[in-house]
């Protein structure tokens, strides 16, 4: 399933279900917004863009919500959770889901396979380094990515995270910008343009 960030006229097109002209046309009366690649006549859309497009002109946008990255936020914080759910919604290009406690994580894990998971070490069942484990033991998840957080930052701590099979570590409280970047990082998307 493709997860880009930036669409071909022809990719476009095909999404929108029209043909790759009406796309072209479009781009080049300024309906569609994009940009040229520096030096080409090529034309790119960003994600963004398209799914604007797509609701001005009433085209269905499953086949766009469908190339969503999906990301699992674990945390009994819920005022940590709704802040991180809220970066993840203002970027545009996720699908979240979120679970308090590392049994429910586990579930979700197998029954939406995510992209990535942001997971709390200290939860109050299992802590997150047995959730690192039981995703690292199934084949079937191994493209999932996971971003340990935690007040604790015992550097030894955070390498038994790592052994266990975190992608990445950061010390909570983070900026969620951070999350941000370091998610995109981790799943090879390009980082949002930060609105600031």
């Amino acid at each position: 399933m493709s997860t880009k960030s930036v669409f071909t006229t022809g990719e476009a097109a095909k999404i929108c279900k029209v043909s790759q002209q009406t796309i072209i046309r479009c781009f080049d009366n300024g309906t569609l917004k994009g940009f040229r690649v520096p030096g080409s006549r090529f034309r790119r859309i960003p994600w963004e863009q398209l799914y604007a497009f797509m609701k001005e002109n009433n085209i269905p946008t499953d086949a766009l919500e469908s190339s969503k990255k999906k990301v699992l936020v674990v945390d009994d914080d819920e005022t940590l959770v709704d802040l991180m759910v809220e970066a993840f919604e203002r970027d545009g290009r996720f699908e979240i889901r979120t679970a308090n406690n590392g049994f429910d994580a586990g579930m979700l894990v197998k029954e939406i396979k995510p992209d990535l998971v942001v997971l709390d070490v200290m939860l109050p069942d299992i802590n997150g380094k047995e959730v690192c484990q039981r995703v690292r033991s199934d084949s079937t998840l191994e493209s999932v990515r996971i971003i340990c957080i935690s007040g604790m930052v015992e550097q030894d701590k955070i390498a038994d995270l790592k052994d266990a099979g975190a992608n990445d570590f950061l010390a909570k409280p983070f900026d969620v910008d951070k999350l941000m970047e370091r998610s995109c990082d981790l799943l090879e998307m390009e980082r949002a343009a930060s609105n600031a």
